[in-house]
């Protein structure tokens, strides 16, 4: 019988566990009466859908909550057309505190650092929007934010801010070639942490949409994927210790292969196969090799490299750096064609290699 007991017990503690995985959000409304409504909304991929409603007491405090996200996600407290956005991870706890006549553009949000960090983000674009920047304080605004997203790519702030309007225009536009590479890198980031992320799937067609429409915008080529762009360097170090610069690396050669991978990986034995038959063949036509290493066991690494003759450097990083999300390196291998400094063509298909050097050496 005490046996059956403490079963019921456990199960009923379970069970009230389940019940209170919410979160919460409360604060005040200065001014607001005891029938003003704030609806509670959350994000779907640029829609908002009805979560609750709330009617503010005659203080103008509210509270309401509602069952904590399985993923990271962006909601809004609505009050007519103005709100008030602030991101939600599982069981958080915000305070909001406004005014009824400035509800949407003078308030404050506490309670979890991502939620200050997108109040700020909202509050900076008020100041930006309207003309009321100049294009320079604008531009110097936008590549703060580009730095914060790079910083994290895989936060729920930088999925905010690359999807955030300002004047009714994307602050991050996917038509923008500069704009795409930081929108593929929150698209990379999230497809290799968080690949059952609702977002993800969203962010990766975004990145590829925007890559389709700049591709058909730029002359026809006979190439499948070619598209010429500046590198941006990579300085990383060898199994020596000693640092090689991608840039100087393309200077010195007339044809470079920059190979991001996983030496631990099932495909690497056949993968380095691969680039050694085309590093023998071409190295005396000019062909240099550039392999970044993202492995978790820079040892393993290191003792694979020593047998390779092309330049193999490790990228302490792996996955989280920041070099795959610049390249927008959606999985590995991937493989870059660097011709005279620029980068003229991506394989993702490693028996599509060969085929790329013999056209570009």
């Amino acid at each position: 019988m005490k046996k059956h007991i403490l079963m019921m017990f456990a199960v009923l503690a379970m069970l009230a566990s389940c019940s209170d995985n919410k979160f919460k959000v409360d604060g005040t409304v200065e001014g607001a009466s005891d029938t003003t409504q704030l609806v509670l909304e959350v994000s779907s991929n640029g829609y908002w859908l009805v979560v609750d409603t709330v009617t503010t007491g005659s203080g103008g405090n509210f509270s309401v909550d509602a069952d904590a996200p399985e993923f990271p996600n962006i909601y809004r407290l609505r009050l007519g057309d103005k709100a008030i956005c602030f991101p939600i991870d599982s069981l958080d706890h915000l305070t909001v505190k406004t005014r009824l006549d400035a509800f949407g553009t003078d308030y404050t949000v506490a309670g979890s650092d991502h939620a200050v960090q997108v109040m700020k983000i909202d509050q900076q674009a008020l100041q930006m929007a309207g003309g009321k920047a100049s294009p320079e304080q604008f531009k110097v605004w936008k590549r703060k934010l580009a730095e914060q997203i790079v910083a994290d790519p895989k936060g729920i702030v930088a999925y905010y801010v690359i999807n955030k309007y300002v004047d009714d225009k994307p602050l991050f536009d996917p038509l923008d070639n500069n704009d795409l590479r930081i929108i593929g890198a929150v698209a990379n980031a999230f497809y290799t942490f968080k690949p059952n992320d609702p977002r993800t799937d969203y962010l990766v067609r975004v990145l590829t949409e925007g890559q389709q429409r700049r591709r058909a915008a730029m002359a026809p080529t006979d190439t499948i994927n070619a598209e010429v762009a500046s590198l941006i360097d990579i300085k990383l170090q060898d199994y020596n210790g000693t640092t090689h610069s991608l840039e100087q690396v393309s200077k010195q050669n007339h044809l470079v292969l920059l190979c991001f991978t996983i030496y631990q990986a099932d495909f690497s034995p056949m993968y380095n196969k691969l680039l050694n038959d085309l590093y023998s063949r071409y190295k005396s036509r000019g062909l240099e090799i550039y392999q970044v290493s993202l492995d978790t066991d820079n040892v393993f690494w290191s003792q694979a490299a020593k047998n390779l003759p092309w330049i193999t450097v490790y990228d302490p990083q792996g996955q989280n750096s920041r070099n795959i999300g610049v390249y927008q390196v959606m999985g590995v291998p991937t493989t870059f064609v660097i011709r005279d400094g620029d980068i003229v063509e991506r394989v993702e298909d490693g028996t599509q290699l060969e085929a790329a050097v013999s056209r570009r050496i």
